[in-house]
C-alpha cells in the first residue's frame, strides 16, 4: 500500500489548532477521524490488484529498426472498477534511449468484470530477443488518496531480426541470374554445367561447343548451349569470433556480414541451389542445414538473431575441420571473416589447404568506409599522418587478399554498403565460369 494522498493529509493535519495536537498517530487519528474514515473508505474501494487477470498478444518478431506492437490484456473480475496506472518494463534495450519511461507506462480504467488493452511499442535498437519483464499495477480508489499496488508476470518474447537492408540489389540480381539460366539465351562453358539445348553456329562461338553429331545431321554447324547446373551446395560460414565485433558505421561487423549472406542465400536459392549456414568461432554458435528453397531464407534470418561476436580468437582448425564436416561434398563455401594479417597467417592460411582440395572457396570480408576517408585526407598535418595510415593498412588488406588468391581463393572486400551486391556478382561469375 502506498499513500498517495500526502499533500491531502498535510493540509488537513496543518488545519488543526496547535493546542489540539496530539503527538501520537492515535491523537492525530482522532482529531482528523473524518480524514482516516475517508482514506480507509478509498483503500476499500480500490479493485484489487493481485486477483487481476494479464494476458499478452502482439507481435513476436520485428526487423531490426522496426516497431513491435505488445498487447496487453487486463481483466478485471472483482466487483469493484479498476483505476490504475500500469508499467509494462522491458529491459532497457526495448526502446531507443530516451524513450523507456513514455512507451512502458500506461494508464487505464476497467469497469467491474470487464477487460480493457493497452499495447506497448517497442523500438530495439539492436538485434536478439528481448523477454518481458514485470508488470506493475498502481489501483486507485476513487479519491486518489491510498493505493493498492502489485506485480504480475506475464511472459512474452519479442525477437528482433536483421534487416536485410541489402534485398533492394535482388531484382537486378535476379534479371543476371535469369540470363544465365538461359531465359536469355547465353552460351557458357566450364567445368561443372548443364547441356540446354543446340542452336545454329555464329562466329565467335567456342569451336569446342560444336556438337559434330547434330552437326552431320543437319545442313547447318549446330553447337551446344550450357545453362548453370542447379542444386549446387553453398555453405555461409560466419566467424564470430573477436575480429567480428569491431564496429564499421556504429554497427558490428558481424552485422554487415549476415546482410551479404542473406541477400546471396535469396539469390542462390532463387537459382536453385542449397544454402547451408555455419556459425563458429571456437564452437559452434548456429548450424542450419537442409533447409528448402521456400524456407531457407526466414530460417537464416531467425537463427541470425541472437547471434553476437564472441570475445575470443577464432580456432581456425576447428572451423576448417567443422566445415568440411558440415560439406561432405564439393560445395562453394564462403567465409566471412577479417583480412587482417595475424588470423589470415597465423590462422586460416595454414588449414586452407584442406579446404581448397575439396571445395570452392570465397573470402568475403567488410572494409571499413572510414579507412577510405582518412586516405584521402588532406590540408594539414594530422591529415596527412592519418592518410598515411590508411594507405598502410589498405597496402596490407591488398597483400592478405593476393595471399587468399595465390591459394585460389576468389576475394570480395568492400564496404557494408557494397559488399552484398559485390559477393552476389562474384556468385553469379563462379556460376557462369562453371565452377560450382
Amino acid at each position: 500500500m502506498a499513500l498517495t494522498g500526502r499533500a491531502a493529509l498535510i493540509a488537513a493535519l496543518a488545519s488543526v489548532p496547535v493546542g489540539v495536537w496530539d503527538p501520537s498517530w492515535t491523537g492525530i487519528l482522532a482529531v482528523n477521524a473524518p480524514l482516516a474514515v475517508a482514506c480507509a473508505c478509498d483503500f476499500a474501494l480500490a479493485a484489487p490488484v493481485r486477483r487481476l487477470g494479464l494476458t499478452r498478444s502482439g507481435d513476436a518478431s520485428a526487423r531490426l529498426g522496426e516497431t513491435a506492437d505488445v498487447t496487453l490484456t487486463v481483466s478485471n473480475p472483482s466487483g469493484r472498477p479498476l483505476r490504475a496506472r500500469l508499467r509494462d518494463a522491458w529491459p532497457p534495450s526495448s526502446w531507443q534511449p530516451g524513450t523507456e519511461t513514455a512507451a512502458s507506462r500506461h494508464s487505464l480504467t476497467v469497469p467491474a468484470g470487464e477487460r480493457r488493452r493497452v499495447t506497448t511499442r517497442l523500438r530495439p535498437p539492436r538485434r536478439g530477443d528481448r523477454h518481458a519483464d514485470r508488470v506493475t499495477i498502481r489501483s486507485y480508489g476513487p479519491l486518489g488518496l491510498l493505493t493498492r499496488q502489485g506485480t504480475h508476470r506475464v511472459p512474452w518474447t519479442v525477437r528482433v531480426l536483421p534487416p536485410f537492408t541489402s534485398r533492394k540489389h535482388l531484382p537486378s540480381k535476379l534479371s543476371r541470374l535469369r540470363e544465365l539460366d538461359g531465359r536469355t539465351s547465353v552460351l557458357t562453358r566450364g567445368e561443372g554445367t548443364e547441356f540446354d539445348s543446340l542452336r545454329e553456329y555464329v562466329p565467335g562461338d567456342d569451336t569446342r561447343s560444336i556438337d559434330w553429331r547434330a552437326t552431320a545431321r543437319h545442313s547447318t554447324v549446330a553447337v551446344r548451349t550450357w545453362r548453370p547446373e542447379r542444386d549446387r551446395h553453398i555453405l555461409l560460414v560466419l566467424d564470430t569470433g573477436r575480429t567480428s565485433a569491431g564496429r564499421v558505421d556504429d554497427a558490428p561487423r558481424l552485422d554487415a556480414a549476415m546482410d551479404a549472406a542473406l541477400l546471396l542465400a535469396a539469390l542462390a536459392s532463387r537459382a536453385g541451389d542449397r544454402v547451408d549456414l555455419l556459425a563458429y568461432d571456437r564452437r559452434v554458435r548456429a548450424l542450419l542445414q537442409g533447409r528448402t528453397a521456400g524456407d531457407v531464407l526466414p530460417s537464416l534470418v531467425n537463427a541470425m538473431a541472437t547471434l553476437e561476436p564472441e570475445l575470443v580468437e577464432t580456432d581456425a582448425r576447428g572451423l576448417a575441420a567443422t566445415t568440411l564436416r558440415s560439406a561432405p561434398r564439393r560445395s562453394l563455401v564462403v567465409l566471412f571473416t577479417t583480412l587482417d594479417a595475424a588470423p589470415i597467417e597465423e590462422g586460416l592460411l595454414p588449414v586452407l589447404p584442406q579446404l581448397t582440395q575439396r571445395h570452392t572457396v570465397l573470402v568475403a570480408s567488410v572494409a571499413d568506409p572510414h579507412v577510405s576517408r582518412m586516405a584521402q585526407a588532406r590540408g594539414h598535418t594530422d591529415a596527412v599522418y592519418e592518410a598515411a595510415a590508411a594507405a598502410q593498412a589498405q597496402s596490407e588488406r591488398r597483400h592478405i587478399a593476393d595471399q587468399l588468391r595465390r591459394h585460389g581463393v576468389t576475394v570480395v572486400d568492400a564496404t557494408p554498403d557494397e559488399l552484398p551486391p559485390a559477393l552476389a556478382d562474384a556468385y553469379l561469375e563462379l556460376k557462369a565460369a562453371g565452377r560450382l
